[in-house]
């Protein structure tokens, strides 16, 4: 695996167990945001934050070009009471990280 990559998808998994780890219920978001954003202002990544939402640009943006937005959410839904872990402590299991949100939009900050 190229060593950028690896290095680029340790970070993810780091960043999706900080954001597992931190409650953000609906419209309870604020504390994810910051981690999200603190997570982008560490690689230098421009990011403005309105609310509890996070934009970025990409380095190489180009107003004249076409853009894509890409769009996700990191806000959780409660645990179900039939939760047989702690929903907020990220675990790994034969390759696969599971807690609260991992399989949610989380999921797709996931390189592989």
């Amino acid at each position: 695996m190229n060593k950028d990559l690896n290095i680029l998808e340790q970070d993810a998994v780091v960043l999706l167990k900080e954001l597992i780890a931190t409650p953000s219920f609906s419209k309870e978001e604020s504390e994810t945001a910051g981690i999200i954003g603190k997570f982008l202002a560490v690689r230098d990544i421009a990011a403005t934050r309105v609310g509890n939402n996070i934009f970025a640009l990409n380095k190489y943006y180009d107003e004249k070009k076409p853009t894509i937005l890409l769009n996700s959410h990191h806000d959780t839904v409660k645990p179900n009471p039939q939760y047989t872990r702690n929903p907020f402590l990220p675990f790994e299991e034969n390759g696969k990280l599971f807690g609260l949100g991992s399989n949610d939009a989380g999921g797709c900050l996931l390189l592989s």
